[in-house]
């Protein structure tokens, strides 16, 4: 199955759409483990966390990011705990009308055909999932017997709303969406428009569009204040090179995203040797609106300074042919050699930019 998990890592299909990527020159420094994962995920953990109580607060959404086993596990015991509940209460009821031992023809029950506990346990399942075998049923003797049924068809239609709505966002959760975005397994530094400029490919397999979709580039690495902070994840936002002057795209096609390293990148500094010698992390947010659920999506990835190219650029992926477009996905991940000054984005504009 296609999805972005399987699409990133190298042991997978983006080896192939990837192939034949050269590798850096620079052997890659010893650093920390990454912010982000290549499959999105974030590489955190939360310890020392005391106020449990306010996942409890809200049950719903703590139901819909337990483990699928965990989930069905609970949606079973909710509905066998209450018929067991229920079926106890019926046979109290039963028990207290003297319904177990009549003995009198004319004796009325306040539920017909209960004998046992067997039967009053039956006789909850049949009130609470509106089966009605017809062999049992309240009678109006009993006012208590009616309260029991009202509160036990209360009980079920909470118990069916909360657990079945929980299973409904558990299979249509945004994430699956987002396993049919795809991003390139390195990212690319060339110059473009006669400036140096950071670049990865997205693209979507599916036909169905994301509406407003939008990209998010941001670099996380150590940083130090002036007044001698020290910041171990700063997050540092990169601009993207868009001429409508948003990150908004129009994700038909695999599309490349560009960064003009200019003074305001963080990136401004660094050379090809100084970028495989620094720990930085680039993270890329791929967001929007699934068209045919309405549902907001995220895919994310990330790049290590030693999966960023220094002077490769990606191949064209799209082609036309016979009066439509065409996208070749074996040509997702692939880049060519082109000539890149080895020097920072500062260097290269103080000697005049880019020769051409």
């Amino acid at each position: 199955m296609l999805s972005r998990k399987g699409l990133v890592p190298e042991d997978y299909l983006l080896t192939r759409l990837a192939e034949d990527v050269l590798a850096p020159r620079f052997k890659p420094v010893q650093r920390k483990a990454r912010f982000v994962a290549k499959n999105g995920s974030c590489n955190v953990a939360h310890t020392n966390i005391r106020e449990q109580g306010r996942f409890l607060q809200d049950v719903f959404t703590t139901l819909v990011d337990l483990k699928w086993l965990h989930t069905l596990v609970i949606f079973t015991m909710s509905f066998l705990c209450s018929w067991f509940l229920f079926g106890m209460v019926w046979w109290l009821v039963a028990f207290a009308h003297g319904d177990l031992d009549r003995r009198r023809d004319d004796f009325v029950p306040c539920v017909t055909d209960i004998h046992s506990f067997s039967s009053a346990f039956l006789f909850s399942i049949e009130v609470q999932v509106t089966i009605g075998f017809g062999a049992r049923m309240v009678t109006e003797e009993c006012l208590s017997a009616i309260v029991v049924l009202i509160l036990q068809n209360i009980v079920g239609l909470v118990i069916n709303a909360i657990m079945l709505g929980c299973i409904f966002m558990k299979t249509a959760q945004a994430n699956r969406r987002a396993e049919t975005l795809i991003f390139s397994k390195h990212a690319v530094i060339s110059p473009r428009n006669g400036k140096l400029c950071f670049m990865v490919r997205v693209g979507d397999l599916r036909k169905s569009m994301i509406i407003s979709a939008t990209v998010r580039m941001q670099v996380v690495k150590k940083t130090t204040t002036d007044e001698g902070e020290v910041v171990p994840l700063d997050q540092i936002d990169l601009q993207l090179d868009n001429p409508v002057g948003t990150n908004g795209i129009f994700l038909v096609s695999p599309l490349v995203i560009c960064h003009v390293i200019d003074r305001t990148s963080p990136l401004y500094e660094l050379s090809e040797q100084d970028l495989q010698s620094d720990s930085i992390e680039v993270i890329v947010v791929l967001e929007g609106v699934v068209e045919t659920t309405g549902i907001t999506t995220q895919a994310r990835t990330s790049y290590l300074s030693e999966e960023v190219l220094w002077g490769q650029r990606f191949v064209p992926t799209v082609s036309e042919e016979d009066g439509i477009y065409a996208v070749d996905y074996s040509k997702f991940g692939k880049t060519v050699k082109v000539a890149t000054p080895s020097c920072s984005a500062k260097r290269l504009e103080e000697a005049g930019g880019v020769a051409t």
